[in-house]
């Protein structure tokens, strides 16, 4: 519940529509405030909904991890492959399937395996038994086994955050004798999730996927796009995260 009010409060595009309607009830009162903070509300709403502007928030995090360089391990013992969100259901398999955003990362992950022929490790929960909804590691490693053939070693089928990611996977690592790993998620969510693994004990060697950066900068990135608005949306949670998780480590 809370997170998902947090979520509602600081990302956008809600957080700035929060402001606008902030900003007409404060003219009543203070109309210059309610007027300036509901023409900057409105401003940034239109910058991060477009390409210009989304790139403001995601070049920087993507920069923070480079690419890895094909056919390179940088002494990792294993890959590890983070879930991101899932399709309940989906009818055209029958089945619960990981969204665009995981199938990605699958992609990366299974093509590392095969050029690296370390062992592999999935990880992620968030499983509902009440409604039939497998966890997202099971589904994940169910996908790369049947549909990319590549074989999994581990699966962590309990974390909820990119926190227990970590947490739950090094157990699973250390036990293994791993302490060095390949890390495949995507570029923006990459140093939040290094962070996490190092924090308990795990060496990791970035292996970023879908780097938003890339683009080819033109003149469309200046309209308002949908698909912009949701680059701002993800790297606003990011950057939101990346700076939960340092402060979480300055405390411990």
């Amino acid at each position: 519940m809370i997170d998902a009010v947090a979520r509602i409060v600081l990302m956008p595009p809600s957080s700035f529509i929060i402001l606008i309607l902030a900003g007409l009830l404060l003219r009543r009162r203070w109309p210059r405030t309610g007027r300036a903070l509901g023409i900057a509300a409105a401003a940034c709403l239109l910058l991060f909904s477009t390409g210009i502007g989304a790139m403001l928030l995601v070049n920087p995090l993507e920069r923070l991890n480079a690419p890895l360089p094909e056919g390179r391990t940088g002494g990792a013992q294993a890959i590890v492959v983070l879930a991101a969100g899932a399709v309940e259901a989906a009818p055209e398999y029958g089945a619960d399937m990981p969204d665009h955003v995981g199938l990605v990362r699958l992609t990366y992950a299974a093509h590392l395996q095969r050029t690296t022929g370390l062992p592999l490790l999935v990880s992620g929960g968030n499983a509902e038994p009440e409604r039939q909804v497998a966890a997202k590691a099971l589904v994940m490693a169910r996908v790369l086994v049947e549909d990319f053939k590549t074989p999994v070693r581990w699966i962590e089928d309990r974390s909820a955050t990119t926190a227990d990611n970590a947490e739950l996977s090094a157990r699973i690592l250390k036990s293994a004798g791993i302490r060095r790993v390949l890390l495949v998620t995507h570029a923006m969510h990459m140093e939040r999730a290094r962070l996490s693994f190092v924090r308990h004990g795990i060496e990791v060697v970035p292996a970023p996927t879908m780097f938003y950066s890339t683009r080819t900068w033109s003149g469309w990135l200046l309209l308002p796009s949908a698909s912009a608005l949701y680059r701002s949306f993800y790297a606003t949670h990011e950057w939101i995260g990346l700076a939960w998780y340092k402060l979480r480590m300055l405390r411990a």
